[in-house]
């Protein structure tokens, strides 16, 4: 009798193994509340179907733990929001007037150290496909009211 060779199953291209790593390395990220959570409430990395429901939660809280940080813009905004409330107008003027002599320092170096020699030429005289395919069709545009 010829022995049935099964097929290796996949999950996201991993075999099982692969998988069960994956859960294990990603799981050591989250906080230990989170990882208490897991144990508590039976993911489990044992067992196929176990595996791919530990690996699909952990995605869920490790993106959902990527939304609740604040981006460097947000944070910048809220310290300038807060710096604001403690300036007056005067000295926030000040402060703008020195930041763009320093942005106009920097710009300049910039442009000397990284020239732009290329010329760009433009040339208006042919016409664009899209407009002349309109007038083969005889189609206009019509102002609404």
């Amino acid at each position: 009798m010829a022995s049935k060779k099964s097929k290796k199953r996949l999950f996201s291209g991993m075999g099982y193994r692969d998988v069960q790593r994956s859960n294990a390395n990603r799981r050591r990220k989250l906080p230990r509340a989170e990882q208490k959570w897991l144990k508590e409430n039976g993911y489990r990395n044992v067992g196929w179907d176990p595996v791919i429901r530990l690996y699909q939660k952990i995605n869920d809280l490790l993106s959902a733990a990527d939304a609740d940080d604040p981006t460097l813009e947000v944070l910048f905004l809220q310290a300038e929001s807060i710096g604001n409330k403690y300036q007056t107008t005067e000295e926030r003027e000040a402060f703008n007037q020195a930041l763009s002599v320093e942005v106009e320092a920097i710009s300049e170096k910039i442009d000397q150290q990284f020239p732009d020699n290329e010329v760009e030429f433009i040339d208006f005289s042919q016409v664009s496909p899209a407009s002349s395919s309109q007038r083969r069709r005889g189609k206009t545009t019509k102002k609404r009211k």
